[in-house]
């Protein structure tokens, strides 16, 4: 488990976000949280294609558990979370959050990623090397 803040990375919502009634549509918070999970890496100086290409892995999504508690609208300015709270051989647990800028909470979501060869489209375990201060559970 990591002992950093959680990270933060900001969405503007658009018209492309959202469906004929200006409402965030459900799988437009998949991808903030995806977007916000990349920047995540990026922040930690990893490059996600540069990472596949050197190592064979990659990180897909196992399971996600979502509450969709209020809705986004659009021009709405959000804030996506990233948090570690589990790291296991061959994935890791993030818990996600997306608020509105003034604090409204809106969605609530665990994801669990898996490491996986991409060669093979199996599981593998993590490389201790990849997230520093990151610890198997």
């Amino acid at each position: 488990m990591s002992d950093h803040q959680p990270f933060h990375w900001p969405v503007r919502v658009y018209w492309e976000d959202t469906d004929a009634g200006g409402v965030v549509y459900h799988a437009s918070y998949l991808r903030f949280m995806e977007r916000a999970r990349s920047e995540w890496l990026r922040a930690m100086g990893i490059n996600q294609s540069a990472y596949k290409e050197a190592t064979g892995l990659a990180f897909l999504v196992r399971e996600m558990q979502i509450d969709f508690l209020r809705a986004a609208l659009l021009d709405d300015e959000l804030s996506v979370s990233v948090e570690v709270k589990e790291r296991r051989a061959a994935s890791i647990l993030f818990a996600q959050t997306i608020r509105r800028v003034d604090g409204t909470e809106l969605i609530r979501a665990k994801v669990r990623v898996a490491c996986v060869d991409v060669r093979r489209m199996r599981p593998v375990q993590i490389p201790a090397d990849f997230t520093p201060g990151l610890s198997p559970q």
